[in-house]
């Protein structure tokens, strides 16, 4: 049978020609890439790490730690070695207490830990800023991270020999184009490329089995934002990233992957990263990884927690698949009441229908290896996954405003399961339906051949 999807809610109105959309298992197309990583884990207070296990649920491979040294004493460079003035050789200069006990926790729910070298944002910085000025001395910061590095990958001062492979230099320095209002980052723009001009080139020498880069750039909205409401800043983020990587090309400095973030709507999203490449294959860092480690579609708090919110977020990450990125860390997991918290409801610590848009994902992560299919539905996004010739699984995201019908054509393959969010269900167990309700993900997993 044929898998048809009318092309949007208007088009259903108007009686459209339907759209086909067919599922090819014996294609092979690629690797399935780690888009269901995340930002800051749901970590409860300072030591309460129950809802690890959720992100362990789903899969999740990567979790970003930026921002977490807000409310406590986590992960920023400044919380780890105090006093700047003291011997960066003597493990006694450490404070490594409270980050161990995350780092054990994330690890022990098979979630690596992607690192980021540098401090939290401090949103209050116009009236005083703390940790967000240019270190005193380039030389000895990356000599810190170091050590920070060698704790946690080879054992110094009582550490761990964990496998840590991303190591990222500083965020967003480029968030505002006045030193005074840059939330993070109290300097110009130039002393943060020497910065990591000095970082990367010892941190790599040290280090060469790593992945070393940055910058945790503030992304590409210029781009998708009318000229009538762009500002300064916009304009200072964009020419940063021409700006740092014609500085690195010119200098030669390691950069492993490059790293930046976006708060748009899932189609301008995935059409910036082309962009982000050709940026990256111009300066000759064609091998360079890209990493959107912060994203989230437009959030609102009219829109957190809701069936819409799950759909764009799985629409996202799947359409992020078909990109050239390499990995994607949604901004963030934090149980929170805030609109960059979209997977855990912080009054019972109940997933958000967002949440099971990770666990429908990391079904094609399982799998490993994408498979063909096709159409060009404006409303429908999908991917379908196997494990050689085992089981099959495909995702589909339908983010229009109307119930659109449905026919799945998975190539005589039996349908194992199927589970639905949207508006009225949670990751309910349905039968194969023969239609897509609005603001809605479906997970269909398959047996490798119908029965003979």
């Amino acid at each position: 049978m044929k898998v048809v999807v009318l092309a949007a809610a208007a088009a259903c109105a108007m009686g459209a020609d339907a759209v086909e959309i067919k599922v090819d298992f014996a294609k092979e197309v690629g690797r399935i890439k780690p888009m269901h990583a995340v930002g800051q884990p749901p970590l409860l207070g300072t030591r309460d790490y129950q809802l690890f296990r959720l992100l362990k649920e789903a899969g999740v491979p990567y979790s970003r730690l930026h921002d977490l040294g807000i409310r406590a004493r986590l992960v920023d460079i400044p919380h780890l070695f105090p006093n700047f003035d003291a011997d960066e050789n003597d493990p006694a200069n450490y404070d490594f207490y409270f980050t161990d006990r995350l780092m054990e926790a994330l690890i022990a729910n098979g979630v690596e830990p992607w690192f980021r070298l540098g401090v939290s944002i401090e949103n209050y910085c116009r009236e005083k800023a703390y940790n967000i000025y240019p270190p005193k001395d380039y030389a000895k910061w990356a000599r810190i991270c170091e050590h920070v590095i060698r704790h946690y990958t080879e054992g110094w001062a009582d550490g761990y020999k964990w496998k840590i492979a991303y190591w990222e230099i500083w965020n967003e320095p480029d968030n505002r184009m006045d030193p005074i209002d840059n939330q993070q980052w109290r300097g110009t723009f130039p002393q943060f490329c020497e910065l990591y001009a000095v970082a990367s080139r010892h941190l790599k020498a040290k280090f060469p089995h790593l992945k070393i880069g940055g910058y945790g750039s503030c992304g590409y909205r210029l781009l998708s934002t009318p000229p009538e409401q762009r500002d300064t800043n916009m304009y200072h983020r964009v020419q940063c990233i021409y700006d740092f990587l014609n500085f690195a090309k010119k200098e030669k400095l390691p950069l492993d992957f490059f790293s930046y973030h976006s708060y748009l709507a899932p189609s301008d999203t995935v059409s910036h990263v082309a962009t982000a490449r050709k940026a990256l294959d111009d300066a000759g860092y064609t091998h360079t990884e890209m990493s959107l480690n912060e994203w989230l579609p437009v959030p609102t708090r009219k829109t957190l927690g809701t069936a819409k919110q799950a759909a764009d977020v799985c629409a996202e990450m799947l359409g992020l698949q078909g990109t050239a990125l390499d990995s994607a860390m949604i901004y963030d997991a934090r149980c929170n009441i805030g609109i960059f918290s979209p997977l855990f409801n912080p009054y019972d610590y109940s997933p958000h229908k967002a949440y099971y848009a990770f666990r429908a994902f990391n079904e094609l992560y399982k799998r490993g290896t994408e498979v063909a299919s096709s159409s060009d539905d404006r409303w429908v996004t999908w991917v379908a996954a196997a494990r050689g010739e085992s089981d099959g699984a495909v995702v589909i995201a339908h983010t229009g405003d109307a119930t659109v019908p449905l026919a799945l054509d998975i190539g005589g393959r039996k349908v194992l399961e199927c589970r639905m969010t949207d508006e009225t269900r949670t990751n309910a167990s349905v039968s194969l339906p023969s239609e897509l309700p609005p603001h809605s993900i479906l997970t269909v997993l398959t047996e490798p051949f119908a029965a003979r």
